[in-house]
Order: C-alpha cells, then structure tokens, then sequence
C-alpha cells in the first residue's frame, strides 16, 4: 500500500493523474508517524509479529496508530496551492466523518487538542497526514466494526486518557464496511465540493510503475480491498 500511495502521490503532483482517493480496509498493521515515541507500542516487535501484527515507520503526522480489518482508511492525495490549505483538509475530513457517523445516529465532534473525530472522550477516526512538495498523502481511519482491543497492543495516538469506539460498537449492531463507504464518499464529496468516480486500480498501478506482486492485495472486492476513485478537482455543480 505504501507503494501505491507514494506513486500515486508522484503521478498527482506531476499532472500525470488528477487529485486521488485511496479507501482500503488494511490487514493488522501498527504505524508510527514522524514523531512517534515508541514506548506507545506496548508489545515488543516480535511479540506483536506473533500475533500477526506489523509494525511500519511512515511519514505521516501523529503518533502510533493500529490499522485493522473492519476499519476504513482513506488516503486523499490531493495538489495544495498552499501550505495554508492543511488545516482546512484536515478540518474538511472531519466534518465529513461527523456527517457520516450521525447518519448512524451518532453524536460525534472534533477536538481543538488533537486531530480525530471523537464521541464522549473515544476516538472513533484517527486523523494523520503528511505533504509532501505541496500534495497530501495518508489520512483518516473510521472504526466501523474494528475490534476495539487494540489499546492493548499500543495507547492510540499517544493517549493515555482517551478510548476508542466503532460505528458499530454506538450503534450496538452490525455495521459493514461496505456500507459505510458510500456514505462517507458522499459526506467527502460534500465537504470538498467534488465528484469521485471510480477508478481502475490495474489501470493506476501500471501507470504508476507499481508491480502487482508489490501489492498483491489490491483488488476492488476482497478484503483487504481498495477502491482507487478520482476527483477532477472540479466543484459539484450536481451534473
């Protein structure tokens, strides 16, 4: 996936391709961004090797963050005109979130201390960017059905204090993720002012100079599954 992201990246800031949506449903991995402090990660390397859990450095903003299945990451890669924009990103992705959520009935907010979306005091959408030469890349992840034990492998985003919660823990039923990123990609729309049409992911990845074998989980209807849909950049006129 870090490949696709980064080539995708490099095709969007070189005019090759216009602004790209990445939505996937991730296999266990922990991520540590920038500056990250490891004592967050509460299981030694091989310990959560053991459990089928990878550990990855990555670029982004934040601290340590869990991405699992049941949970929708959305990775905008996005051309800024300004170093400005990125807080008004940021801000635009979690008012799509707490559009999406209250959908569900869920009262959701964000929080001026940390980037996320929350209900109470847990956090049901993680939020870490990074810009590289003026486009985004990494994102949001929506706990839709996750299995909310992931605390005990790391303190989500560094925080002690804090919990964590899925659409489907609010909601006390079933929710799929499936069903969630339509009306997501609708809220996204909404707050960006754009249309999204689906892409061809073969079609990118070839262009992009990413193999197959480099991500070979990268389909449009297996989980873990991603969903290429591309913007033109253009305001939603309704046509």
């Amino acid at each position: 996936m870090w490949e696709i992201q980064h080539a995708l990246h490099e095709a969007v800031r070189e005019g090759r391709e216009p602004d790209t949506w990445i939505f996937v449903e991730h296999t266990p991995v922990i991520t540590l961004g920038r500056k990250a402090n490891r004592e967050n990660v509460l299981l030694s390397p091989q310990a959560l090797a053991a459990r089928g859990v990878d550990l990855v450095e990555i670029e982004r903003g934040g601290d340590v963050t869990y991405h699992g299945p049941g949970q929708l990451v959305v990775y905008p890669i996005r051309r800024l005109e300004r170093f400005r924009e990125v807080v008004p990103l940021v801000r635009s992705l979690e008012s799509a979130v707490i559009e999406a959520v209250a959908q569900y009935g869920i009262a959701a907010e964000r929080w001026k201390e940390h980037a996320g979306v929350w209900v109470g005091r847990n956090q049901i959408c993680a939020v870490g960017l990074a810009v590289q030469k003026m486009v985004s890349l990494h994102g949001i992840a929506l706990n839709v059905t996750t299995a909310l034990d992931y605390d005990r492998l790391i303190n989500p985003c560094g925080l002690t204090d804090h919990g964590i919660t899925s659409i489907a823990h609010e909601c006390g039923r079933a929710v799929s993720v499936d069903s969630v990123k339509p009306v997501l990609i609708e809220e996204l729309e909404k707050a960006f002012g754009i249309i999204l049409r689906q892409a061809q992911v073969d079609t990118l990845i070839s262009q992009s100079s990413v193999t197959t074998s480099a991500a070979p989980s990268v389909t449009l209807s297996h989980s873990p599954s991603v969903t290429l849909s591309l913007s033109k950049g253009a305001v939603n006129d309704g046509n």
